[in-house]
């Protein structure tokens, strides 16, 4: 629970049209499951930050938050 109270969820946003509705960070047409991938596939967030410099250190806790929120909600269907 720690990771969503620290979150700073309004980082991701749902912008019609934009990557199909998906949940994007910022405004940009990065999603949350796109850094999660990345994460996923073995890459560091410091390794995420040098290929994406338009992103910030505090993005991925709002991922993570998302992500956890995400999942509880389907969980719970």
């Amino acid at each position: 629970m720690a990771t969503i109270d620290k979150a700073d969820l309004s980082r991701i946003v749902i912008v019609p049209g934009q990557r199909s509705g998906q949940p994007c960070i910022r405004g940009l047409r990065v999603t949350v499951w796109d850094v999660l991938d990345m994460l996923a596939s073995g890459m560091t967030e410091d390794e995420i930050l040098q290929d994406y410099p338009y992103l910030e250190k505090a993005d991925f806790p709002a991922v993570y938050a998302y992500a956890s929120q995400t999942g509880r909600q389907r969980r719970a269907h």
